[in-house]
C-alpha cells in the first residue's frame, strides 16, 4: 500500500475521493481556504453554512460535488472540539473516514493531515496519526475467506499539503506511522488466527520469519532445549497437550557499556482450554487470543527493528496450548520453576502466570534495565476496569510512569493498580512457596503478585484481558484483535533515556 506526500490543495483532481476532517462549529472562512482547492472551498462552505454537519468527534459525511467541485466524494468527518483535540481523535477520525470510503469501493484517496495548527502536537505526530487510523481503520482479517479477494483493501493514499516546507515533516510521520501500523496488524493477524493455524511451532516460525525480513536475531528454543533451561512451568503446561512448546527470543541491538537492556515478555497460549479446570464451552473459541500478549511483542519487535531505536531489546515469548489429557497438570500438584521457586497449582486456568514466571526467570540473565510483560492474563482485570484501559502492576513507580505515558501518547491507555502485601498473602501456600491463584477476590492483583515472585529487576505487568481484542467494530479496529501493546511498546523504546 502507498503513501506519499502530495504538494498542493486537495480537492483538485477530478473525480477522486478526498477525506477532510474539521472542528466542531467550523465553518471555513476566507483564511482557511489556503490547504482547499477553491471551488471545493466554496461548495464546502455552503454546505456548511446549512448547520446539517456539526463536525462532532466521530460525526461523518459522505458529500457528492456532482460539478460544482473537482471531487467525485468528499468525506467529511468530524473532530470535535478544538480544545479537546488529541492524537486520538486523529485515528478515530482517519479510522471512521477509511471505513466509509471502503464500504463504498473506494481504495484510493486524498486526505489531509487532522488538527497541525494550534492544538498543542507537532505536525508530524499529527501526520503519524492520522496514518495510523487509515491503516488500522482499513484492516480486515479475511485469510480464511474463499472467493475473489482482490481489490478489497486500501490501495493508495495522498497526503496532500499546500506547503512544500511541510513534506519532510508529513514523510517523517507518515513513516512512523506505517511502522508503527504494520507493527500492530501483524499482531492482529496472529492473534487473529484460529487455534490449529497459529500452534506454538507456527507461531514460532511467523517469528523466525518476520526477524529475517527485518534483520532481528531468531533464536527458538525446542523442548528439548526448554528442559535444558528447567522451564518446568512452561512444560508442566504444556504437559496434556499434543503439540510442543516453543520458547522464542528475538533480539534487537547488542548489549554494551552505555546502552540500556529492555526485555519484553508476551503470554503464548496459542490455545486455552483451561485444562483440567476446564472453561465453559460458552466463548471457548475466543480464547484463541490468549497469545495476544505474544502477538504483541512479536508485532513490537518488528516495528522496534524498523525504527531502528540504539537500545538492546528483547522479545521473549513463551508458547504453548493449555489443554486436558491424560498427562496434563492437576489441581494440587506442585511444580518447580525455572527459578527453582515451587508452585502449589490450584486452578490449571491460572496458566499464563505460570510460563511467564519461566520467562522472567530466563529474562535475568541479560541484566535488563526494564522487564514488561503482557498477557491477556484475568478476567478479573475485566471486571475491574472494562474494555478502556489495561491494567498494570509492577515494582518500580518510576517505570509504570515511563508506561503510562507511552500508553497515552500511543492511545492504548494503562491505569496502575496496588500490588498490596494483602494480595502476597493470598497467594502464600503452606506445602510449596506460592499458590498461583489466590482465590476469587482481587484476582488480577494476586495474579500480579504471583508474577512478581519471579524478577528482581525494574518490572511492569500490563494485563490485556479486556483489550487485546473487541467483540464490536470500533473506529479503527473491526471486531477481533486489536494488537494492544505494539503501539505503546513502540513509543516506549522511542522516548527512553538511560
Amino acid at each position: 500500500m502507498q503513501i506519499d506526500v502530495k504538494i498542493g490543495r486537495i480537492g483538485s483532481e477530478v473525480d477522486s475521493t478526498v477525506i477532510i476532517g474539521l472542528f466542531k462549529e467550523e465553518r471555513l472562512e476566507e483564511n482557511d481556504a489556503a490547504a482547499l482547492e477553491s471551488a471545493l472551498h466554496r461548495y464546502l462552505r455552503d454546505v456548511l453554512a446549512l448547520g446539517d454537519f456539526k463536525g462532532e468527534d466521530q460525526e461523518v459525511a459522505v458529500l457528492y460535488p456532482l460539478g460544482q467541485a473537482p471531487p467525485g466524494r468528499v468525506i467529511l468527518v468530524g473532530l470535535g472540539s478544538r480544545g479537546e483535540f488529541s492524537l486520538e481523535t486523529a485515528r478515530r477520525a482517519s479510522g471512521i473516514a477509511v471505513k466509509r470510503a471502503l464500504k463504498l469501493g473506494v481504495f484510493e484517496l486524498s486526505i489531509v493531515v487532522h488538527g497541525p495548527g494550534g492544538v498543542g502536537f507537532e505536525l508530524r505526530e499529527c501526520a503519524q496519526a492520522t496514518v495510523e487510523g487509515l491503516l488500522l481503520g482499513a484492516y480486515r482479517y479475511d485469510a480464511f475467506k474463499t472467493g475473489d479477494t482482490d481489490r478489497s483493501g486500501l490501495e493508495s493514499v495522498a497526503v496532500v499539503t499546500p506547503l512544500r516546507a511541510q513534506a519532510y515533516e508529513i514523510r517523517d510521520g507518515i513513516e512512523a506511522g506505517m511502522i508503527s501500523a504494520e507493527g500492530t496488524i501483524l499482531a492482529r493477524d496472529l492473534s487473529n488466527a484460529p487455534g490449529n493455524a497459529m500452534t506454538p511451532r507456527k507461531l514460532a516460525a511467523a517469528a523466525r520469519k518476520m526477524a529475517g525480513q527485518t534483520g532481528l536475531k531468531c533464536r527458538v528454543l525446542t523442548r528439548k532445549d526448554i528442559e535444558k533451561e528447567r522451564m518446568g512451568a512452561l512444560l508442566a503446561v504444556n504437559a496434556g497437550s499434543e503439540e510442543p512448546p516453543r520458547f522464542i527470543v528475538l533480539e534487537h541491538g547488542e548489549a554494551s557499556d552505555g546502552v540500556d537492556t529492555l526485555v519484553f515478555i508476551g503470554k503464548g497460549i496459542t490455545f486455552d482450554s483451561g485444562g483440567i479446570s476446564i472453561k465453559s464451552s460458552g466463548g471457548m473459541e475466543e480464547m484463541k487470543h490468549d497469545m495476544s500478549g505474544a502477538a504483541a511483542v512479536i508485532g513490537a519487535m518488528q516495528s522496534i527493528a524498523m525504527s531502528k531505536p540504539p537500545l538492546h531489546v528483547l522479545g521473549l515469548v513463551p508458547a504453548t496450548e493449555n489443554l486436558p489429557d491424560g498427562r496434563a497438570l492437576k489441581p494440587g500438584d506442585i511444580i518447580a520453576t525455572r527459578s527453582g521457586k515451587t508452585i502449589e497449582v490450584i486452578n490449571t486456568d491460572a496458566e499464563g502466570r505460570l510460563v511467564l514466571a519461566d520467562a522472567l526467570e530466563f529474562a535475568e540473565q541479560y541484566s535488563p534495565a526494564a522487564v514488561i510483560d503482557l498477557a491477556t492474563l484475568t478476567g478479573a482485570c475485566v471486571v475491574a476496569l472494562g474494555y478502556a484501559a489495561t491494567g498494570m502492576m509492577g515494582n518500580d513507580d518510576g517505570l509504570q510512569d515511563r508506561v503510562r505515558t507511552a500508553g497515552e501518547a500511543a492511545g492504548e491507555r494503562v491505569w496502575p493498580l496496588p500490588l498490596w502485601q494483602d494480595y502476597h498473602d493470598q497467594i502464600k501456600s503452606h506445602i510449596a512457596d506460592v499458590k498461583n491463584t489466590g482465590g476469587r477476590w482481587a484476582g488480577a492483583l494476586t495474579a500480579g503478585a504471583f508474577l512478581s515472585k519471579f524478577t528482581e529487576r525494574p518490572w511492569v505487568h500490563l494485563d490485556i484481558a479486556g483489550t487485546a481484542y473487541t467483540d464490536a467494530s470500533k473506529p479503527y479496529c473491526p471486531k477481533g484483535a486489536t494488537g494492544v501493546g505494539v503501539r505503546l511498546l513502540l513509543q516506549l523504546v522511542k522516548d527512553w533515556k538511560s
